[in-house]
């Protein structure tokens, strides 16, 4: 890395010679020029190489951490064996969150960030689970308590390895982990069999390779509807259709290939009429599937809530009665958990289905965690309650069930958050997907001529919603971390100024969606500034809270994260009042917004974060802590936390008039 270093160094100086030379030296200059670059583009190499080295160690260090907590056999070797799983773990998720950041691949992203969630949430049930089964040696459920969390952990951190690896060959001992977590769906094949029919329509037929081709995806595509058709919860009606609809693209391929045959065989002289007739039929049976298929997944993902609440309740009454001795007891609890079984299988199925439907990578990997961990970690609060049962007066078993039930009601909010998602993004409302369209009348001041709505086309609406989606994450990542802070004082400004933000980020991701209160990208700019100030104000208080951090590495670290926040303010700020004219030049500002708001919401995610961590560490009082003269008129932050509508605009807006 260092030689390299020393190699750019020396050929910016020789290009810098160039430069300073005389005339006619354009030889020089090109190669120069392509010195410096081969020397730029290495060093890059190497800096991602030593990355990923840093985040395989750190995760090797958590294994081998791990294995050591496996093995102890007394409470003060597992302390200490626990305290450096906790200090390896914490580097683990540095370091995890910043290649998080520079992954570009969204469904390395997702992975990233769902295996992280599982460390993050089993630590806790690795640390109750262990003090457990060290309590209660000859307990077999203790024990599987313990090996199912160190599994499940396990798996998060070889999923990390596989993404940050990219996958390459050459781990044969992952390759059954990575077609787990590659796992394709029926709304893809779907869209890969449409794909392919039009490749075939455009070259007038279809050879060999890619007839064999279409007949490998009709396989896939028809394996992955058996999940919709083999659901015990799947209606009788939407199984049929299902069946019918598949049965009928198998049809229509069938034709397609014996005309792309016949074509073959003619050497083309046949008519084009049969085949653009079996493509037609082909992708129109392709697309009444992919209706009927989410149709059948919406249908049961409504009672998806109403599930999820109802296996809360009997987690919550499963607790309550496994502490309680007798036979009857012992029926009750036998009867909940069978229940609580019912319910699971219930909850999975509708899980895998909707990863079946859902149109981003994101939320595939979210469906398909969320049913993996619902799978494993469902069926071991009903071992806990049998653990605590068998020992009713034994405070380590209690803690572990409760801590047990508490990743339950975790998991089943994450399936009704995006079962709630799901619903949303497949809802179709034509009326509301012109939310960007062009400045509206009396709204922009981009013009003074009325400008009828028009519709997004495909590219620019994905874009939009997978960026708004990337802010809804972010907003719920905000909401977390303001939710550590519960304890803290209510005059806590930092919590009130982040969850201020959190809101506004919200409203602009409903705007995303046609939805919510900013009606006009007039509405979402005004917002962004408001969110703009927010941030200035939470700067400035952050900055009064940093004076009483001792010095340290965690004051250095907030300090960093806090001087980019002016920065990011001030990107914001002028991107909002860059003027704009036309339809192309006002979803680019959308899009610029949008963005510039999802990196200022970064930062000040990882600016809470580590006052959170201050706070803890050095037992820090909020008292006193205000926004000073940043935030006069609590009516106007109320304004701004619930979403800038209409025609109000905050101060400096004068300048939208040049819009």
């Amino acid at each position: 890395m260092v030689l390299a270093c020393k190699e750019a160094r020396a050929a910016g100086r020789a290009i810098e010679r160039v430069c300073a030379g005389a005339d006619g030296a354009g030889a020089g200059m090109v190669s120069a020029a392509r010195a410096l670059l081969a020397s730029v583009t290495r060093v890059l190499l190497l800096a991602d190489m030593v990355v990923v080295r840093q985040l395989l160690l750190a995760k090797d260090k958590v294994a081998r951490s791990l294995d050591r907590l496996e093995s102890v056999s007394n409470f003060a070797e597992f302390v200490r064996a626990f305290t450096e799983f906790g200090g390896g773990m914490v580097e683990l998720a540095r370091l995890t969150a910043e290649r998080r950041a520079d992954l570009r691949d969204e469904r390395r992203r997702a992975q990233v960030a769902a295996a992280r969630n599982v460390l993050e949430r089993s630590t806790l049930m690795l640390l109750t689970s262990s003090k457990t089964c060290l309590r209660h040696p000859g307990s077999a459920s203790a024990r599987e308590n313990r090996d199912t969390v160190f599994c499940q952990m396990r798996r998060a951190m070889d999923l990390i390895h596989y993404v940050v690896r990219d996958g390459l060959p050459g781990h044969e001992e992952q390759s059954h982990e990575a077609a787990q977590w590659e796992a394709g769906t029926a709304l893809g094949a779907l869209r890969g069999l449409s794909t392919q029919v039009r490749a075939a329509r455009a070259r007038g037929g279809a050879d060999s390779a890619r007839r064999r081709a279409l007949a490998a995806t009709l396989r896939a595509l028809v394996e992955r509807t058996h999940d919709f058709t083999d659901s015990a919860y799947t209606s009788h009606e939407h199984r049929q259709r299902i069946l019918a609809l598949a049965e009928r693209i198998a049809y229509e391929l069938e034709r397609l290939v014996a005309v792309a045959v016949s074509l073959e065989e003619q050497n083309g002289n046949s008519s084009g009429a049969a085949l653009e007739s079996a493509c037609t039929g082909a992708t129109s049976a392709a697309s009444e599937l992919e209706r009927a298929l989410v149709v059948a997944a919406r249908d049961q993902a409504k009672d998806l809530a109403p599930l999820a609440e109802e296996a809360r309740k009997l987690a919550s009454d499963l607790a309550h009665i496994a502490s309680s001795c007798g036979e009857r007891e012992s029926e009750r609890l036998h009867s909940i958990a069978s229940q609580l079984h019912e319910q699971l299988d219930h909850i999975i199925e509708v899980c895998k289905l909707l990863r079946h439907i859902a149109m981003s990578e994101t939320l595939q990997v979210s469906a398909k965690f969320a049913e993996i961990n619902l799978r494993i970690y469902g069926p071991q609060v009903v071992t806990a309650a049998r653990t605590l049962a068998a020992h009713p007066s034994s405070a380590a078993a209690r803690e572990n069930l409760d801590v047990f039930v508490d990743m339950w009601a975790w998991l089943l909010a994450d399936a009704a958050r995006l079962a709630k998602e799901l619903l949303d993004l497949t809802d179709e409302r034509p009326d509301k997907q012109q939310y960007s369209s062009l400045p509206r009348p009396g709204k922009h001041g981009t013009t003074t001529k009325p400008l009828k709505a028009v519709k997004l086309d495909s590219d620019e609406q994905a874009k939009i919603a997978k960026s708004g989606l990337e802010m809804k994450m972010m907003s719920s990542e905000m909401d977390a971390e303001t939710e550590k802070w519960q304890g803290a004082d209510e005059n806590n400004d930092i919590v009130k100024r982040a969850k201020n933000m959190s809101s506004m980020a919200f409203a602009m991701y409903q705007f995303t969606k046609g939805e919510g209160r900013l009606n006009t990208t007039q509405d979402l700019f005004t917002q962004a500034e408001y969110f703009a100030e927010e941030a200035n104000r939470l700067y400035k208080i952050v900055r009064q809270f940093s004076y009483q951090v001792p010095a340290g590495t965690i004051k250095k670290e907030l300090l960093e994260h806090l001087d980019k926040v002016p920065t990011y303010v001030q990107q914001l700020q002028f991107t909002v009042k860059e003027p704009t004219v036309g339809r192309a030049a006002t979803f680019s500002k959308v899009d610029n917004v949008i963005q510039e708001t999802k990196h200022l919401m970064n930062v000040i995610s990882k600016v809470v974060t580590t006052c959170f961590d201050c706070a803890n560490k050095y037992k820090l009082d909020f008292t006193g802590l205000s926004a000073a003269g940043a935030g006069r008129g609590s009516a106007r932050d109320e304004e701004a936390a619930g979403g800038a509508c209409g025609d109000a605009k905050p101060g400096g807006s004068s300048s939208d008039t040049a819009m």
